[in-house]
């Protein structure tokens, strides 16, 4: 394996670039982005592409004397705002591929669209699943990468036009292999009759195979774009691993890949922040949104290959009219031009008036209930014909209600995904099989709208009562109309894993999307709405004990 040298600068100044004093030496600064979601224009708290852009050009003018610039995505990159989704990611595309990038992981929710078009799900055996990603990658001037993205039919890579495992770029004159690899939980994280045809082999396995062709063709630089996370909440030492989540997807990744093999992850799909050595490998996650970008200077002996030097940087916010790189950020004028277009294309649909002045902020923010959770839930359950409403509020919901007067682009901030309204039949006992599993799911728990829950445990035999608003127990014979939405019926977030029938629910294709039916909500309701009024902390939906050991499990009959 080879030998690195390498030195780390541990308290790091946004804007302070690391410098080849001597012609044998090449700077590579990677850039790494990751869960854009769409972010083309500047808002409250992101800076937007058009943001970045800037900071783009200003580390590319950088380099130009001493190196180069790799710009990297690892996924999740245009599902999320109403600029990127009336063209179902195509001017994220555009953007991206004005910026320069070099290759882009596919994430999860690349898969979101479905087929082309208006259909979020195919309906019949001629609509393709993977049509609108398809398309898109057609479009790209960089690669979009899966290395373990597996056709289940041939049991081999997928075969699209240009998706492939893994692409070589050079830069200033070093060659450079990238590789991109996806989350094991993408079947759980989009619509599955999207992913239905795919599935997704074992990360690390994955990356050693493509990172060992890449050493032996000559790769100099190994990168790693991966839709896959952990957290860490401290950035001053990036060998001090204390403070982070050693046993997420990406963490085990690393620490799993033969040391020396590759030199850089960029990560994702939880939205944290990393920048730390994890078995050697620098590690970066940047959050989510364009809150900030991940950087990492690697300083290479050109005649060798050998890195030399090597500067991990905390996530990089993006602000705009800053200074960095010594010279003000400015967004590109092409990338601007995009995003402009685009904003005025999606003005108009945005700014539509729902009759709505909320009195303050609707937030998301406490566990395992919110207002904005129970708001919505009250939501879905009054506009339908139904004695429950559930959801994946922790998963679904992508952004706050702000204070003020509510216009359609507030709601669909909120809940951007295609995801239609589906009402089920359950009993009360497949419903208490549903909140017994979701109790120990704390953090991520599902919301619900319709009844109020107490769970407590003895001798780890889980007792579940389910109250309806009048007060009455709901029982296990009781049958229950359950407003839910297709990413659920189809096992997304394993809300309905206990409850799924063998043959699946029947999927609907008819009924309204839900973010419609949240916006109808809000116009059946003007006037002034006070966010208190969905969260009575005397009267909580979810009764739980303050610890629910593992074992603790409820007893069927």
């Amino acid at each position: 394996m080879r030998n690195i040298v390498v030195t780390l600068s541990l308290l790091v100044l946004a804007g302070c670039a690391q410098v080849a004093t001597r012609p044998d030496l090449a700077v590579i600064t990677v850039i790494g982005t990751n869960d854009v979601h769409g972010e083309l224009v500047e808002q409250t708290d992101r800076g937007g592409l058009t943001t970045l852009s800037g900071y783009v050009n200003a580390v590319r003018a950088a380099r130009a004397a001493d190196g180069g610039l790799l710009l990297v995505d690892a996924g999740d990159m245009w599902q999320g705002t109403l600029e990127s989704n009336l063209n179902e990611g195509y001017s994220v595309v555009e953007t991206y591929n004005a910026m320069g990038y070099a290759a882009a992981a596919i994430g999860n929710h690349e898969f979101d669209f479905g087929p082309l078009g208006p259909k979020s799900i195919p309906e019949s055996d001629g609509d393709n699943p993977f049509g609108a990603l398809q398309a898109r990658a057609t479009k790209a001037n960089f690669p979009l990468l899966g290395a373990n993205l597996i056709d289940v039919a041939t049991g081999q890579l997928v075969e699209w036009d240009n998706v492939q495992a893994s692409a070589v770029v050079q830069r200033a004159g070093v060659q450079i292999g990238v590789i991109g690899v996806l989350t094991e939980s993408t079947r759980a994280t989009t619509i599955a009759a999207n992913v239905r045809d795919i599935r997704i082999a074992p990360l690390a396995a994955a990356i050693k195979e493509q990172a060992q062709a890449l050493r032996l063709a000559g790769a100099s630089l190994i990168v790693v774009v991966a839709h896959a996370g952990s957290r860490c909440a401290e950035f001053d030492d990036p060998f001090d691993t204390s403070s982070c989540r050693m046993d997420g997807e990406i963490m085990r990744v690393a620490q799993a890949l033969p040391p020396g093999l590759v030199d850089h992850i960029v990560a994702g799909h939880v939205h944290q922040g990393i920048a730390h050595d994890v078995n050697g490998i620098a590690v970066t996650s940047a959050y989510s949104n364009t809150r900030a970008f991940s950087r990492v200077d690697f300083t290479i002996d050109r005649n060798s290959g050998e890195v030399v030097d090597r500067r991990i940087y905390p996530p990089q916010p993006i602000v705009a009219g800053a200074t960095y790189e010594g010279r003000k950020v400015v967004p590109d004028a092409a990338v601007l031009a995009i995003a402009e277009r685009a904003r005025d294309m999606a003005a108009k649909r945005r700014a539509e008036p729902l009759g709505v002045t909320m009195d303050e902020p609707t937030l998301h923010r406490t566990r395992p209930e919110s207002p904005l959770a129970n708001l919505f839930t009250d939501a879905l359950l009054q506009m339908n014909d139904a004695d429950i409403a559930i959801h994946n509020v922790w998963g679904g919901i992508r952004a706050e209600l702000p204070e003020g007067e509510l216009t359609y682009g507030d709601v669909y901030r909120v809940f951007p995904f295609d995801n239609r309204v589906a009402i089920i039949e359950l009993t009360g006992a497949q419903l208490r099989s549903i909140i017994a599993q979701q109790a120990h799911n704390r953090m991520r728990a599902a919301g619900f709208s319709g009844m109020r829950v107490y769970v407590s445990c003895e001798a780890n035999d889980m007792r579940v009562s389910m109250l309806r608003p009048d007060g009455t127990e709901i029982e296990d014979d009781d049958k229950l109309r359950v407003v839910a939405n297709d990413f659920l019926l189809l096992g997304g977030d394993s809300i309905l894993t206990p409850v799924i029938p063998e043959e699946g629910f029947a999927m609907p294709n008819s009924t309204p999307l839900v973010r419609e039916m949240l916006a109808q909500w809000f116009r059946s309701n003007p006037g002034e709405m006070d966010p208190d009024d969905f969260m009575n902390p005397e009267s909580l939906r979810w009764n739980l004990p303050p610890e629910l050991p593992a074992e603790c499990q409820l007893s069927m009959p």
